[in-house]
């Protein structure tokens, strides 16, 4: 692992400026880029060190606030450690922020991101890759979909609502995919049950998209987040080993 260092940045979009955390290698030299797509509580210390932890395996990454329009990170006040105890509170402020972010916001959102990586003398010419948690999975494979010309891998880990019966369903941007994918599952996961699993599954290979699902056994929605009582340690590792030959695989 070699050193990194990390900066704030802002971004530019077309509703106003994203604040969002960019790591990378500290020689400075460009490295392929990864746009990593927060979960429900956002961009806070945990995903940064995520994004350092990538960085220090060779990779440029931006970690955009997408809840910028209410505010800078954080936007609801968060504890240092997220027990159950305290989720009820957060998310009676995060709902309604949550629910702000359409796909169509979001997706014009990525398209300013993804410029940012483009334009940046840190990262390589050509496309980048793409991982996401919790709400972060449907913003990666839904920004797969809008742009396959920029996306070259995306991974999304104990996503929810990524092959519901809606007819704005993640899962039925596959046909536009050209970007190897891979998705984590988390264990008797209530936002993405297993007819989910089986619908999602079954688009991707109808599709032809290079592709990969697993449910991690014991793992519950939530368990790469080391800052929360749903993190799981042998879970999380095992994200990273996915991920981390995701992106060997792609670069």
């Amino acid at each position: 692992m070699t050193s990194v260092q990390g900066t704030a940045v802002d971004i530019p979009t077309e509703d106003g400026v994203a604040d969002a955390y960019l790591a990378r290698p500290g020689d400075g030299s460009p490295r392929p880029g990864v746009l990593l797509y927060q979960d429900a509580f956002g961009l806070r210390p945990h995903l940064r060190a995520m994004a350092d932890r990538l960085a220090g395996a060779g990779y440029t990454v931006l970690v955009p606030n997408v809840f910028y329009r209410h505010g800078r990170a954080p936007v609801v006040e968060l504890p240092e450690f997220i027990d159950p105890s305290a989720r009820p509170q957060i998310f009676e402020k995060l709902r309604p922020v949550m629910r702000s972010l359409t796909d169509d916001l979001a997706m014009r959102d990525a398209r300013a991101f993804l410029r940012r990586l483009a334009e940046s003398p840190l990262v390589v010419d050509g496309p980048v890759a793409i991982t996401g948690y919790c709400m972060g999975a449907r913003l990666a494979l839904l920004t797969a979909g809008a742009h396959p010309d920029r996306v070259a891998a995306a991974a999304g880990f104990h996503g929810g609502r990524l092959a519901t019966d809606a007819p704005d369903s993640p899962h039925l941007v596959a046909d536009r995919i050209t970007a190897e994918l891979y998705f984590g599952h988390a264990d008797d996961d209530p936002s993405l049950p297993p007819e989910q699993i089986e619908r999602l599954e079954e688009a991707l290979t109808a599709a032809g998209v290079r592709h990969r699902c697993e449910v991690y056994e014991g793992a519950h929605h939530g368990f790469t987040q080391a800052d929360t009582a749903a993190y799981h340690e042998g879970a999380a590792e095992r994200h990273w080993a996915a991920l981390l030959d995701l992106l060997k695989r792609t670069f």
